[in-house]
């Protein structure tokens, strides 16, 4: 049936789309945190943190979000990047969780549309050591079908099967002579650091303050119950009053809990993953490519990013330090070896441009594989008031935050129902990938990270031109979204905007650590810092990216 356009601007996009950007002044909220009383203070500013944020202030509470480092400095700017239900949770009889994974993913679609993109999965079937056993293709399809029907079919596009000429096209560098056919299906994938900043500013915009760069350090009990929490900001202690306390951490619940003497606290298995950037050129995918990895049941991926393929992940036990994760030579080693058995391409370390290394909070006893271990999340409320969530997996955290927040509310004897499911993300509202992307250009790159407030960022370029230049040659990042970066997206370091705001270390770590200098220079003019403080930011960036090549090439620890 044809629907009449509106005859009035839609109110629940007009009122998320600003004619001014997101103020959002570290002075005036530190202030504000000083002076006023909480409802909520969430700790840990990543995907779970942020959407519990995001959730409790469109739910009328009085929120606090407090972050040690960065925003998705942690987990949330290195997972695969994917929004996906995830296919071996089936393997594993885990359906429900396909089934809610798959509806969650469906509704970051619709509600951060410019951050979150249909992706194409591609299984080539080999004729030998593939991703798939040719005798159990069948079986294997058969998976897709519970897959679509568990919600995939939400994509409006089923998998299907690919001749062997199809699988070819869409990578190139497959091994012609291995390939019988191809199995294609249809997830997403998102930016993981700039979705959470968004949720982050989203819950801003929503009235809850946000800082990072704020370490809590204790949870403040009064009469036997949470009264808020202290935190060590811009070398200075800061106390938050607050009625509850939500504690988001992730892996991190492993070192510190924030829970009262005697408290029985959940068991916290950081499992690893680490991922490697390499050309695009050397791959030429067109999708997301499974490959087999020797001797090994869990497949590895190789997906585009523009000009770059990233390959991962690898799923291990992780004890070190959760502040210092790298990808070693070993793991380097483990994933190109995958590659070159299915690629007809010769890829050596010298190839990558870089890596990332994080840890999945998983919820399990020592013993077995990781790889097994389900992905459910758990929340626990204790007698004091204090609240955890952990576990779970980036496509769920929206789920994850509205039962956090129920159980809040349950805390706090407040009512008042979720908003989530249908409220947009800055910069989603009113969006429109098919005009906004279809010219291409630097207006398809803004519109791409920013949505509808790409304006925002291309009015800095209109007040200087000269920003234009691009970050580092041959990428398409620009210096006004540094500037647009410190003023309205809370970035405060070089490696926030190389890291996280823009993924330049990712994509291009050595080019990145030469674009240093100038990154700062931009942030002194933009933060007020002094010649000390910009000087010792471009050390320790460009010293961590040496350190991160050293140990991924097997020169350092």
């Amino acid at each position: 049936m044809l629907k009449l356009p509106e005859r009035q601007a839609n109110p629940s996009v007009a009122k998320m789309v600003s004619a001014e950007p997101l103020k959002a002044g570290r002075p005036e909220t530190i202030a504000s945190m000083e002076t006023t009383h909480f409802d909520v203070v969430v700790i840990g500013g990543g995907i779970t943190g942020a959407y519990t944020a995001m959730d409790a202030a469109l739910r009328g509470l009085r929120v606090a979000l407090l972050e040690k480092g960065d925003f998705a400095s942690g987990t949330s700017s290195k997972s695969s990047k994917m929004i996906h239900g995830g296919l071996r949770y089936i393997e594993q009889g885990n359906l429900p969780l396909v089934r809610h994974s798959l509806l969650e993913r469906q509704r970051l679609r619709r509600n951060a549309p410019h951050l979150v993109q249909r992706l194409p999965f591609m299984f080539p079937v080999l004729s030998q050591g593939g991703a798939i056993d040719p005798r159990l293709a069948k079986g294997f399809e058969a998976l897709l079908w519970t897959y679509d029907l568990a919600g995939g079919w939400r994509e409006g596009i089923l998998h299907k099967s690919l001749s062997k000429n199809e699988v070819i096209a869409r990578c190139p560098t497959l091994k012609p002579e291995m390939i019988k056919k191809g199995l294609l299906y249809y997830d997403a994938r998102a930016d993981d650091a700039r979705l959470t900043l968004a949720i982050a500013r989203t819950a801003a915009f929503h009235g809850a303050k946000i800082l990072n760069y704020a370490q809590v350090t204790d949870v403040i009990r009064e009469q036997g119950k949470v009264s808020g929490v202290k935190a060590t900001v811009d070398g200075r202690e800061l106390t938050v009053s607050a009625s509850s306390v939500v504690v988001a951490t992730g892996a991190w619940l492993r070192d510190w809990t924030g829970a009262g003497e005697g408290v029985e606290t959940p068991n916290i298995r950081p499992a690893k993953g680490v991922h490697v950037a390499l050309p695009w050129s050397k791959i030429r995918n067109d999708c997301t490519v499974t490959i087999p990895v020797p001797g090994r049941t869990r497949r590895a991926t190789l997906t585009r990013w523009g000009d770059i393929s990233l390959l991962g992940t690898t799923d291990e036990d992780y004890t070190g330090s959760l502040d210092d994760v790298h990808c070693t030579r070993e793991e380097l080693d483990f994933l190109l070896e995958g590659a070159r058995v299915a690629l007809n391409v010769d890829i050596t370390a010298d190839d990558v441009l870089g890596s990332i290394a994080g840890c999945r909070p998983l919820i399990a006893p020592p013993g077995g594989k990781t790889m097994e271990v389900k992905r459910n999340h758990e929340i626990r409320v204790d007698d004091d008031g204090l609240i955890t969530v952990v576990g779970g997996k980036l496509t769920t955290s929206r789920h994850m935050a509205e039962q956090t927040v129920d159980a809040t509310m349950k805390v706090l004897d407040r009512k008042g129902k979720c908003r989530t499911k249908k409220a947009y993300v800055l910069g989603g509202a009113g969006y429109d990938a098919s005009s906004s992307e279809a010219t291409g250009g630097l207006a398809a790159h803004l519109s791409g990270r920013y949505g509808m407030e790409a304006m925002h960022v291309s009015a800095i370029l209109a007040e200087n031109p000269e920003l234009a230049r691009p970050i580092v040659a041959g990428h398409p990042y620009i210096e006004a979204e540094i500037v647009y970066a410190a003023r309205h997206e809370m970035a405060r370091t070089v490696d926030d905007i190389l890291s996280r705001r823009t993924r330049l270390r990712l994509y291009a770590r050595d080019a990145s650590s030469e674009a240093a200098p100038r990154v700062a220079q931009l942030l002194q003019e933009e933060l007020g810092l002094s010649a000390e403080e910009t000087a010792e930011q471009v050390q320790q960036y460009q010293d961590s990216a040496s350190q991160e090549k050293s140990i991924l090439m097997g020169a350092g620890k």
